[in-house]
């Protein structure tokens, strides 16, 4: 049988098992076991359907939210917010920020221009918001001053679902425009596609602060999983809708 060993889904295997494999027998781990095969499969889906481009997005969103969530560390393991595990993900982390981004990957290879180029906006919007998202949890529980409940404005403890913070809000604003100036660096998105992204994951983000400020404790299966991927998929829809809007 002959490989044809430039076929993108080659690359993409080979890539990820190269990697996947020093990363895990690196003494610093950023997964648990079962978090890397599943970051692998993730790895293999986006190089093969989105090439490289797709790839480097996924991996500066893992890369940057991976340290912010060590960021302030003994300050929220002190006062009990910290992320569990000491931070490292699993797979229903890994499923729970890339879902939506994968299956947008996905439908790239089941539709034509414009909607393929649409895929892509909704593919890269979904990793601004999840970026954002983490920033700004992260950032609001290590140096959020002031801390409020979003649905009332008044004042919370750092870490309560549902609060924001300036300080966390502006965190998110900036890790959504570097992913989206990244994603437009490497040519996948266009200038207003920065902006789409932007904005979409910014309406997402407070959508999710409000979901946890209201109804993610009354119901079990609302875990920060499944948020996450609600979280995810009001940026990707947002911002399709945004582009759909102003092209016609």
């Amino acid at each position: 049988m002959n490989i044809d060993w430039f076929n993108p889904w080659v690359v993409a295997i080979a890539l990820n098992t190269i990697l996947l494999g020093f990363a895990f027998i690196s003494p610093k781990k950023l997964l648990t076991p079962w978090g890397y095969l599943h970051a692998w499969i993730l790895g293999v889906i986006i190089w093969g359907t989105l090439a490289w481009q797709g790839y480097l997005v996924v991996m500066f969103y893992f890369l940057v939210g991976s340290g912010v969530t060590r960021i302030g560390k003994a300050e929220k393991e002190a006062a009990g917010i910290a992320e569990g595990r000491s931070g490292l993900r699993g797979p229903e982390n890994v499923w729970g920020s890339a879902l939506i981004g994968t299956l947008c990957a996905l439908g790239t290879l089941l539709v034509s221009e414009p909607w393929q180029g649409l895929f892509i906006l909704g593919y890269i919007a979904s990793f601004c918001t999840k970026l954002s998202d983490t920033c700004a949890s992260e950032i609001g529980k290590a140096y959020g001053k002031r801390t409020f409940l979003i649905t009332t404005l008044k004042p919370v403890p750092r870490g309560t679902e549902g609060a924001v913070s300036l300080e966390g809000t502006l965190a998110g604003i900036v890790a959504s425009a570097a992913i989206a100036f990244l994603a437009w660096g490497l040519n996948t998105i266009s200038p207003f596609g920065i902006l789409w992204c932007i904005l979409a994951a910014f309406i997402a983000t407070n959508l999710e602060s409000v979901i946890g400020a209201t109804i993610q404790e009354k119901f079990t299966f609302l875990t920060n999983e499944v948020v996450n991927i609600i979280n995810t998929l009001i940026g990707a829809i947002a911002a399709i809708l945004m582009a759909v809007l102003f092209l016609k």
